[in-house]
């Protein structure tokens, strides 16, 4: 075991700050699905018994595989109606949290989302079509558990002498809109309705911003999480990316590192040809979280030296690759990506639930171990 000299908050913010820590830090995203499985137990069980269940399961997965330096990913299927998402919840047919893409609002509402806002148009109007909620009160005692179980997961998470990997995950505008109006229907409105979408980013993103200052602060956390996996070049091609997407996440950032928080971009699919716009970005403001998809070796070449670098052991590789192979892959992402520092060894996106426990194990070990600098 390599002798370590530094916290898991101080090796975390020595890589996002893109010095050489004492070891490349180690963040997980790990969902109570893999957790359970990992534990040899029901996920649906799990998930039926409530968020404190929940977070149990995967803080023994934490002390069971030794432990690592980011912890996040938590993702209870109750949350999703409170972002206006319809989920489905584990069954023994189905074990993992499944987000129900549907369209849940009309064009003709981008007015009222404008009117009242962000918050208020999900509270008011999305909840009760996604849910079996009909009384606001109800969605304030969910929420209210919610941050009981935010408080229970950061003091859980420190005490561990880990660190929370971005308090909430949450999704960009930009894919909050998408998955609400579904994808097809969304595409038809940046090319049909165009105005009418940019109308609407200019309206909630303040106000998204703002949600995502006051909770960092809440929590004391320094680093926001949110994920994105609709505007990259996988989907779209570079003019909707640089109209409805580029100028928006700017001014995120821009407001979040003005307050000293680390923007956290989980990436999925593939964004190759957007990644050179990231440079634009403050030196240190962010961490560019890749899944496997996107390259992860021609990102470093663009961003290294001004940007941290997370990711990105493939879901397959885990399921389906030996330990060894595991090792060699992590060691490989060490020596190209870490061999001057600014990179946080992870999953591709988060543990699958087919992962072997045997690859999970020689993922942490090799991050933990293996320090060629």
């Amino acid at each position: 075991m390599v002798k370590e000299t530094m916290t898991s908050e101080e090796r975390l913010m020595a890589a996002i700050s893109l010095e050489k820590p004492d070891r490349v830090p180690i963040a997980i995203n790990l969902d109570t699905a893999p957790a359970a499985r990992l534990l040899g137990l029901n996920s649906w069980e799990v998930v039926s018994q409530g968020f404190g269940p929940q977070l149990d399961v995967v803080l023994q997965v934490f002390d069971e595989y030794g432990g690592w330096d980011g912890v996040g990913g938590l993702l209870p299927p109750d949350l999703f109606p409170v972002s206006g998402m319809r989920a489905k919840p584990p069954s023994e047919g189905s074990p993992e949290n499944q987000v129900l893409e549907g369209e849940v609002w009309k064009p003709e509402e981008y007015d009222l989302l404008v009117e009242v806002g962000w918050q208020r148009f999900v509270n008011e109007q999305l909840v009760f079509r996604v849910s079996d909620m009909t009384k606001a009160e109800e969605i304030a005692e969910l929420g209210s558990e919610w941050m009981g179980f935010l408080v229970r997961f950061v003091e859980e998470v420190k005490k561990r002498g880990a660190q929370p990997y971005g308090i909430m995950p949450n999704v960009h505008p930009f894919f909050w809109m998408s998955l609400t109006r579904s994808m097809v229907k969304f595409t038809e409105d940046l090319y049909y309705r165009p105005d009418v979408v940019e109308r609407a980013l200019k309206a909630i993103v303040p106000e998204w911003t703002r949600f995502a200052i006051e909770l960092s602060k809440g929590m004391n956390s320094k680093i926001f999480f949110f994920a994105e996996e609709r505007a990259g070049c996988f989907f779209y091609p570079m003019k909707i990316f640089e109209r409805f997407w580029w100028p928006y996440t700017v001014e995120i950032v821009d407001a979040l590192w003005s307050e000293g928080i680390v923007s956290l971009f989980h990436l999925d699919q593939c964004w190759d040809q957007n990644i050179p716009y990231f440079k634009q970005l403050p030196k240190g403001s962010a961490i560019i979280d890749l899944d496997g998809t996107t390259d992860i070796f021609a990102a470093k070449e663009v961003l290294g030296g001004h940007l941290c670098i997370g990711g990105d052991v493939h879901p397959s590789l885990l399921c389906l690759g030996k330990p060894e192979e595991v090792e060699a892959y992590c060691k490989r992402l060490i020596d190209e990506v870490g061999r001057d520092g600014g990179l946080i060894l992870g999953v591709g996106c988060s543990v699958p639930y087919e992962a072997k426990p045997e690859n999970l194990r020689a993922f942490i070990e090799t991050g933990k171990n293996y320090v060629p600098w």
